[in-house]
């Protein structure tokens, strides 16, 4: 393989080691080799569609980009002494067809577009897998709370007993959470599917080049038009690296839970043994490691963002090279939420949610005692404030009892509870926590009908999400595939 072909003209002196490898951007580039030979390809289809390059030189170099689609770049496209893959690539080309026709591929671009190119569609690539796996996660959310819609449980704020709730109703919490991550990114993609092929170094190029076909070709949705704009935009994959940290955000609430619920305390879920550990010295640990990892992943990938947004806050236009450090940072964010979310729907698949303790610890704490001040309300025509202090009066003297609720409100409102009609059983009925989650049925709410709508409503959207997933990744690969097949015709065809 040749030296870094951008180096023979206006720069010959060789690069210390050290140097080379500072300014080496390999290791994040295997994200986006891939996708490079896909652009290459793209690019001299125009280039040949509109007679800018000789069509054996084009038949020679396409010969040679098949053949790396097909079996995959050799692991010298990738060695330090290239700045790049792009340059890695073209060295190669070189290598294999010469100077004289492989020099040409590179007319009407720079690495500036290419690399942008090369990012948005790997990107995109990778949200749409970060989508799918939403919609799994949300799918399997949506099928444990029908599961459970009679699984009373105990609900909190402030990590206290508050109201009685159900299992379901929990899961479909976090079904609309992550459905909210699903649009986030969702809207995402639609700014990340724009092809910047054609802007150049920032200032377009004077060959009568067509932007429009290649990013049909490489299934865009269209061009990034401004062409400064096009190479030096990076705010898709900042605004792709605040979504993930707000999904990786969901997940670590999500896996704050799952380590305190399968605490022996706890005891609210049992977490299957492979997503486990043991201790090195205490043999009866069972530790849930997965969940703790994920927790602690959130923080790297807000990291990521915060390092990112560091990185581009004060760069001028158009392209400057500090971008390049912004581009590891992506790669990680994404790869990272992309595992969490397929391995916690695992996690919660292969749970088992111990929803007898979970019914044990619903009425403790005192958390009917607002549907006791409620019941005061509707029935016995108290304000809701007077009920709520006489309940509360009631709880500070340490039992929900018709004496002590009678002894709060003749203190607090010179009243008598039972001279309204309140009894014992009546008490007894309000306080029992299935009955809290029953009468609570608008629409959002615990109660099983509720949840039941709820679920409904949920199962159509996630439908229709998935049948958006569908339609995106139909237009990308009938484009590229397209684009492939003439590739192969060009090939094929006779010289003249």
């Amino acid at each position: 393989m040749p030296g870094d072909p951008l180096r023979t003209g206006r720069l010959g002196d060789a690069r210390p080691p050290q140097v080379m490898e500072f300014l080496s951007s390999m290791e994040a580039d295997r994200w986006i080799a891939d996708a490079d030979i896909l652009v290459d390809i793209a690019h001299l289809l125009m280039l040949s569609e509109r007679d800018i390059i000789d069509p054996g030189a084009a038949r020679a170099i396409m010969a040679v980009l098949l053949e790396l689609l097909d079996e995959g770049l050799p692991e010298d496209v990738f060695d330090d002494r290239y700045e790049d893959i792009h340059a890695g690539i073209e060295a190669h080309l070189i290598a294999r067809v010469g100077q004289e026709y492989g020099g040409r591929i590179h007319m009407g671009r720079s690495r500036n577009d290419e690399v942008a190119t090369c990012l948005r569609m790997r990107l995109r690539e990778e949200l749409i897998r970060q989508l799918g796996a939403l919609v799994r996660l949300r799918t399997l959310l949506i099928t444990l709370a029908d599961r459970h819609k009679e699984s009373i449980m105990p609900g909190f704020t402030h990590f206290q007993h508050a109201q009685p709730t159900t299992l379901a109703h929990y899961f479909l919490a976090y079904e609309q959470a992550f459905g909210r991550d699903f649009d986030r990114i969702r809207e995402c993609v639609a700014r990340v599917d724009q092809c910047p092929l054609g802007a150049a170094a920032f200032a377009s190029t004077g060959y009568p080049i067509g932007r429009e076909e290649t990013a049909a070709s490489l299934g865009f949705a269209k061009i990034a038009e401004n062409t400064m704009d096009a190479v030096s935009a990076r705010d898709f994959a900042l605004e792709a690296m605040s979504a993930c940290t707000l999904a990786m955000t969901t997940v670590s609430r999500m896996c704050e839970e799952l380590v305190l619920w399968s605490s022996s305390f706890v005891d609210f879920v049992h977490l299957a043994d492979p997503y486990c550990s043991t201790s090195s010295i205490m043999p009866q640990k069972k530790n849930p490691d997965t969940a703790e990892i994920m927790r602690g992943k959130a923080g790297t990938v807000n990291g990521n963002l915060v390092s990112a947004l560091t990185i581009m806050k004060g760069l001028p236009m158009s392209y400057n090279r500090d971008m390049q450090e912004l581009t590891p940072h992506l790669w990680r964010s994404v790869g990272e939420t992309g595992r969490a979310l397929l391995l916690l729907k695992d996690m919660l698949e292969t749970a088992e949610f111990n929803t007898e303790r979970m019914a044990q610890e619903a009425g403790k704490g005192f958390s009917t005692a607002t549907e006791l001040a409620d019941v005061m309300v509707r029935e016995f025509g108290l304000p809701f404030r007077t009920a709520h202090g006489i309940v509360g009066r009631a709880v500070r003297k340490g039992t929900l009892d018709l004496e002590s609720l009678e002894e709060a409100a003749r203190e607090m409102a010179g009243l008598s509870l039972t001279e309204r009609g309140l009894t014992d059983a009546r008490i007894a009925a309000a306080l029992d926590p299935g009955y809290g989650v029953s009468v609570r049925r608008t629409p959002g709410g615990p109660a099983p009908e509720a949840t039941a709508t709820a679920i409904e409503s949920r199962r159509k959207q996630c439908s229709d999400d998935e049948e958006w997933i569908s339609m995106v990744r139909i237009r990308i690969d009938t484009a590229q595939a397209a684009m492939i097949a003439q590739a192969r015709r060009l090939v094929a065809s006779p010289e003249h």
